[in-house]
């Protein structure tokens, strides 16, 4: 496909996620129509979708339009492109410019425009953030890093980079986590490569290992993941040994592939159903990295920017008071409870264990950290209580 080609392409997706479709979905029935994309072309296409979705508000500004072509016109004046090279109308190519198109567009108003954030949320950002707002709304504009977890259990650091470059793949240490690699060239050939496959590497954002090294890991006992999803963290805190693991979540489909992915690293982690964690109770560590917005990870999903809403926020917010008293009961006593969201909102991280610690007085914040959406990692915050 030609330039030209795979910007009109996107243009239909986005038409197609504008008018209530999820991405992935439509992105998938665009390849399925067209099999004649390779996947250089099927990964082009991918890159403008998601660009041009982080960027929803600016880009409609700059192209005059809330609509898939509009959002196409203003990436290109975004870039400094000249639309008239690509919007030609041959072949495959978008029509050209109209006379009205020519004259629309205007620069993003400064505030939630330029950052490309709702309007209802922009203030919860500034509240969340303070003078920090505008770069971390800013970072969030743009593609996040590939980022991989060196696995402990069977590999270091220089063995790992070593293997990863057997398959092209060019990655260095990063400083956010000693187990952090960030992934230069090559990134898409992970998956396939023999690090990933034989267990020295798992992709894991870099904020998310960092967030696993500020616990303090018990050497003998048992560590809880109550929300384990796939099992990311499960398997960062398993490669390091020591405690029994054992990964829970309140729905288990979401765990089915941990047992082939611990085979994988060489890792023990026994899986939980809700109905077997009081026999199992307690735990020296139960680590909650409780649903939430995800607004620090935007970069990697950005569709949550747009369709977060007051009443979700509120909603979300309920369930990780939920989540936090129903785990408080299965740390043992002097355990640790981990509260951990991947949310930069005030109102899903300090209110709520503000909220708990006021319900709980029992209970004490023993530490607190935040990481902001960086060149390393997502957004991301960590806090540790005991009781007592």
């Amino acid at each position: 496909m030609t330039p030209a080609a795979r910007l009109a392409a996107a243009a239909q997706v986005l038409d197609q996620v504008l008018a209530g479709e999820a991405a992935e979905k439509a992105l998938i029935g665009w390849a399925r129509r067209s099999r004649f994309a390779g996947s250089g072309d099927r990964a082009a296409l991918r890159d403008l979708v998601f660009d041009a979705l982080r960027r929803k508000r600016s880009l409609a500004a700059l192209g005059g339009a809330m609509t898939g072509r509009g959002l196409m016109l203003g990436l290109l004046r975004a870039e400094g492109r000249d639309p008239d090279t690509l919007l030609t109308g041959q072949g495959h190519a978008l029509p050209p410019l109209t006379p009205d198109e020519r004259q629309a567009g205007r620069p993003p108003a400064p505030g939630p425009e330029a950052s490309d954030m709702p309007d209802w949320l922009w203030p919860l950002l500034l509240d969340s953030l303070g003078d920090r707002a505008a770069q971390v709304a800013t970072v969030l504009q743009s593609r996040a890093p590939v980022m991989l977890r060196v696995n402990l259990a069977k590999a270091n650091p220089g063995q790992a980079l070593a293997a990863l470059a057997e398959d092209g793949i060019i990655a260095e240490p990063d400083p956010v986590s000693g187990t952090a690699l960030k992934v230069g060239d090559g990134a898409r050939k992970v998956a396939q490569s023999r690090a990933y496959l034989e267990g020295l590497v798992e992709l894991q954002d870099g904020s998310s290992q960092a967030t696993m090294d500020e616990l303090s890991l018990p050497r003998d006992g048992k560590i809880l993941d109550f929300c384990a999803g796939g099992g990311g963290k499960s398997l960062a805190m398993a490669a390091r040994g020591g405690a029994q693991v054992m990964a829970h979540d309140i729905q288990p489909a979401r765990m089915k592939d941990l047992p082939a992915r611990a085979a994988r690293a060489g890792v023990r982690i026994q899986t939980l159903e809700t109905a077997a964690l009081a026999q199992a109770a307690p735990f020296d560590l139960v680590l909650c990295d409780a649903p939430c917005s995800g607004s620090g990870a935007w970069r990697r999903a950005p569709e949550g920017k747009w369709d977060l809403t007051p009443q979700r926020l509120v909603e979300l917010c309920a369930i990780q008071d939920g989540i936090l008293k129903q785990a408080a009961g299965l740390v043992a006593p002097q355990g640790v409870l981990a509260y951990a969201t991947c949310s930069v909102l005030r109102d899903e991280n300090e209110a709520r264990i503000a909220a708990f610690v006021s319900a709980h007085p029992d209970w004490r914040q023993i530490a607190v950290r935040r990481w902001d959406p960086g060149p390393s990692g997502d957004g991301f915050f960590l806090a540790q209580l005991r009781k007592g």
